[in-house]
């Protein structure tokens, strides 16, 4: 429960920093809509992508795990914010509901544990395109199969809470940076050496265990001072 309550602040003090502290109405302080779902099937559809799922193409190549990872924790961004507008706008009630009524899920049981392993191909991309249906569906939302279906596919793809949450909390702090460092203006550089910043935050998380966020950051700080220097 802790660790999906503090998941949910970051990711609400994220779309503060970056749409405005009225984005659960639906737009951006500069007016833009905001649309959680179409972030979703979008970013699922970019999950498919780590597999070799075209029966005319790299037939052989096994599953980019590392790179699929990292996509469901973008797709969690963006399921959290839609719970949070939902909450909201239902008047369901704050955060702290949301994260207490998550932590009840039956699904959640699957991702609070210490189990790890990959599902086949095959079933893991049915599961994303299980996602895809609920996100496009005309119908009203169904958030407790959106967010079951999610915590099955977290399980699915070798990862439980604890590494969800390192994944979660690395990625969000990198938003923080490129937000800080001009994303939105399209200054920002995405490749660092070669590697894709995605890649190198997740580096400096496995080379230090016990990394702090506030650390993550400065250590992000540093890694681009001496890339936009060269």
């Amino acid at each position: 429960m802790d660790k999906i309550l503090l998941m949910l602040q970051l990711q609400n003090q994220l779309n503060d920093a970056t749409n405005g502290e009225d984005w659960t109405k639906g737009l951006t302080k500069n007016g833009k809509t905001i649309n959680w779902k179409r972030c979703i099937y979008m970013e699922c559809a970019e999950m498919v992508d780590s597999f070799s799922w075209k029966h005319w193409k790299s037939i052989t190549a096994e599953p980019d795990w590392a790179n699929h990872q990292i996509e469901v924790v973008d797709v969690w961004h963006f399921i959290m914010s839609l719970a949070i507008e939902n909450y909201t706008q239902m008047m369901r009630g704050g955060i702290e509901e949301l994260g207490i009524h998550f932590s009840h899920l039956d699904a959640f049981s699957k991702i609070d544990n210490n189990d790890k392993f990959f599902a086949s191909q095959d079933v893991v991309i049915e599961k994303v395109e299980s996602l895809i249906r609920a996100s496009i569906s005309l119908d009203e939302l169904d958030l407790d199969a959106l967010v079951e279906n999610f915590f099955d596919l977290v399980v699915m793809s070798g990862l439980n809470l604890e590494t969800l949450y390192r994944l979660y909390t690395g990625k969000n702090i990198l938003n923080q940076f490129r937000q800080d460092n001009g994303y939105k203006d399209g200054s920002y550089i995405k490749v660092w050496n070669g590697d894709e910043d995605n890649v190198v935050m997740k580096r400096i998380w496995e080379e230090n265990a016990d990394i702090k966020p506030d650390t993550l950051y400065k250590e992000l700080v540093k890694a681009y001072a001496s890339l936009t220097k060269s």
